[in-house]
């Protein structure tokens, strides 16, 4: 594996008749990390992906993996293994012999069929017909096609699908292996939960346009946890808060305060010390569902934290 790929989209827009399904995205996919792509269905996510890889011609704007078109890449199969679809697997080819022949096909021996075989944990169906597996298999069978050239780069569309809990965690850390060995990972899925616990960086489009595109750390950081409280005096609680430093307080349509950058125990001391009876508190998380559901509901009256593109 050639370690330090960078994928790179810059005005990306692609127009069907007057529709625009994207419109004007950019963003960066650097290696070495797991990059989720979310966004509602109609996004224009898969059409993204589809002009990355060369499938779809964009109306303007560039898409370059290594800083070349994927057209222009030498042996493309060996620099991206790519997975839009599960589905299109011949039924009455055997996992092994539907290997070999992609294997073949991209200038690799039989003998790479079964290592990327062994890669995704299907050793022991090898000769069962492709017809006969679960959708979670399927999945499988797929990521291994995707892997026979031993490529540095892996774009994949929606590959949870259909795997159970415990294929979901193994998926999770294959890719996260496969981060941490320098390889540069772009995934798009619905199961936010999940993206949430794989990737460091998230890009985030919604109605084509880029909403969103910076690190899980830094969502997190601009999405902060916040404690409500209930209390006699809200503002004198918020004033009593802010002599103590903790400065983000703000009273709710409800009259609750909603404190962020403290914890709990904290709040009660401070209000105890203040003489401000408190009647209830509840900590209130913020999760990446949460926000992509605020992202994407609508339109944007102004851009939110991490905004990156959009046109100028």
């Amino acid at each position: 594996m050639a370690a330090g790929v960078y994928l790179e989209v810059h005005g990306l827009t692609k127009k069907f008749g007057s529709v625009p399904a994207v419109d004007y995205v950019s963003f960066v996919v650097p290696p070495g990390s797991v990059t989720g792509f979310l966004g509602p269905n109609g996004a224009g996510k898969t059409t993204t992906l589809r002009m990355l890889l060369g499938l779809v011609t964009p109306s303007a704007g560039t898409a370059t993996i290594g800083g070349r078109p994927f057209r222009q890449l030498d042996r493309p199969a060996n620099v991206v293994g790519a997975v839009l679809d599960s589905l299109s697997l011949h039924p009455k080819r055997t996992a092994l012999s539907h290997l070999k022949i992609f294997a073949s096909a991209i200038g690799e021996p039989d003998s790479r069929a079964q290592q990327a075989l062994s890669l995704v944990g299907l050793d022991d169906v090898a000769r069962r017909r492709a017809d006969t597996f679960s959708l979670g298999m399927r999945q499988r069978l797929a990521l291994a096609t995707a892997l026979l050239g031993n490529p540095s780069v892996l774009v994949l569309d929606e590959p949870a699908n259909g795997l159970d809990p415990e294929g979901i965690a193994w998926l999770r850390e294959f890719l996260r292996s496969f981060a941490r060995n320098g390889g540069t990972v772009l995934i798009s899925s619905h199961i936010l939960r999940e993206i949430e616990q794989t990737v460091d960086n998230v890009v985030i489009v919604s109605r084509g346009r880029l909403a969103y595109q910076g690190s899980m750390a830094d969502l997190r950081r601009a999405h902060r946890a916040r404690v409500l409280v209930a209390a006699a005096d809200p503002a004198g609680l918020a004033t009593a808060l802010a002599a103590q430093g903790i400065t983000d307080a703000q009273v709710q349509f409800d009259g609750r305060l909603a404190i962020a950058g403290a914890a709990e125990a904290q709040i009660a001391y401070v209000a105890s010390a203040s003489g401000i009876a408190i009647f209830g508190m509840i900590a209130e998380q913020v999760d990446l569902e949460q926000v992509f559901l605020s992202m994407t509901s609508g339109q944007f009256a102004a851009p939110p934290p991490g905004y990156y593109g959009g046109r100028p």
